[in-house]
């Protein structure tokens, strides 16, 4: 079985939809550089190790990552569950490939923070979340699913961001169900390709209401 750290900053709810999701991934680690985030407690009680790594203890972002790359140490694969740190190049460059990502907007729309109230600004029709692989370039790494909810009349970023929330914990175990069978590939144009899997609507999933 291969095996999987999460990297979370706070209360953790992606990393708790993978560990009961069962994506096959052995959970061996939850890190966070945050001391107080609340996902710890829940991975503790559930018999998962944890560990911090606090970012404040660091005088750079370098000296940050090398500690936290230990920590890491032989898991095959790391998710980004909130993690709230932007890593440096040589950190990503180490986990080429093996490092996933979720992030609330559908990518290339809206990277960075602030989405929903983005999206809310543009007046978008369809907002949601993507799952990437995790790249040197900021939110613009290779696709492997996407999730995608309405917005609706009297949304705030609130409302919108719960309803995103959701697609969020749908999609991502699924990628990390992928990537623990073996089934993602990253082609040469940056495409990927889930082997036994079409390109098509089973690559951007909507709410099951308006399937």
């Amino acid at each position: 079985m291969k095996s999987a750290a999460i990297l979370i900053s706070g209360r953790g709810s992606n990393m708790r939809a993978l560990v009961e999701a069962r994506t096959g991934l052995d959970v061996r680690k939850v890190i966070s550089n945050r001391p107080e985030a609340g996902g710890l407690d829940w991975a503790k009680e559930r018999g998962i190790a944890t560990a911090v790594v606090d970012h404040q203890a660091f005088t750079d972002r370098e000296s940050f990552d090398a500690a936290l790359a230990s920590e890491i140490g032989s898991a095959d694969f790391v998710l980004l569950a909130g993690f709230m740190r932007i890593l440096t190049e040589g950190f990503i460059r180490r986990f080429d490939r093996r490092m996933l990502n979720i992030h609330p907007s559908l990518l290339p729309a809206f990277p960075g923070l602030h989405t929903h109230r983005r999206a809310l600004e543009a007046g978008v029709k369809v907002h949601g979340c993507t799952v990437h692989f995790v790249t040197p370039e900021l939110d613009s790494g290779p696709i492997v699913i996407q999730g995608a909810v309405p917005v609706l009349a009297g949304d705030t970023e609130a409302t919108l961001a719960a309803r995103v929330l959701e697609a969020e914990h749908r999609v991502y175990p699924q990628a990390a169900r992928w990537l623990a069978e073996g089934r993602l590939e990253v082609k040469a144009d940056g495409a990927v390709e889930v082997r036994g899997v079409a390109r098509s609507a089973e690559r951007l999933v909507s709410p099951p209401e308006e399937r």
